[in-house]
C-alpha cells in the first residue's frame, strides 16, 4: 500500500475516496517513565531511547491506519499527518496519531 503525505500519487489516478482513516498508539506509563529515565543517554543532543520509542509508536499508528484504510476498501492513503501528544495524569502516557484519506488508485 502506498502511504504518502502528498494529496496525490505520482503516476496513479485516484478513482475513489473512502474518507478519513486513522491509527492510534498509546504508550503506557511504564514506557514513558523508562523513556525519560533513558534521556540520560543523550549523545550529541539526541536520545536514542526516546527516538526508539517514538519510532515504535509511529510505526504502530501507521499500521493501524493502514488496516483502517484496507477495511474501507482503499489501496493507498494520501494526505498523511502524524501527531504526537503527551496525555494522562501528569503526562504519564504518550499518544501517536496517524491520519490520512483512504483512496483507491489505478
Amino acid at each position: 500500500m502506498i502511504i504518502t503525505t502528498t494529496s496525490s500519487v505520482e503516476g496513479h489516478k485516484i478513482t475513489e475516496y473512502f474518507g478519513v482513516c486513522t491509527g492510534e498508539a498509546i504508550l503506557g506509563a511504564n514506557v514513558v517513565r523508562d523513556l525519560f529515565a533513558g534521556v540520560r543517554d543523550f549523545v550529541g543532543g539526541r536520545s536514542g531511547a526516546y527516538e526508539k520509542v517514538l519510532r515504535a509508536g509511529k510505526d504502530a499508528a501507521i499500521e493501524d491506519m493502514q488496516a483502517d484504510a484496507e477495511a474501507r476498501g482503499g489501496n493507498a492513503i494520501v494526505g498523511v499527518d502524524l501527531d504526537y501528544e503527551v496525555v494522562g495524569d501528569k503526562g504519564s502516557m504518550m499518544m501517536v496519531v496517524a491520519s490520512g484519506t483512504a483512496v483507491r488508485i489505478e
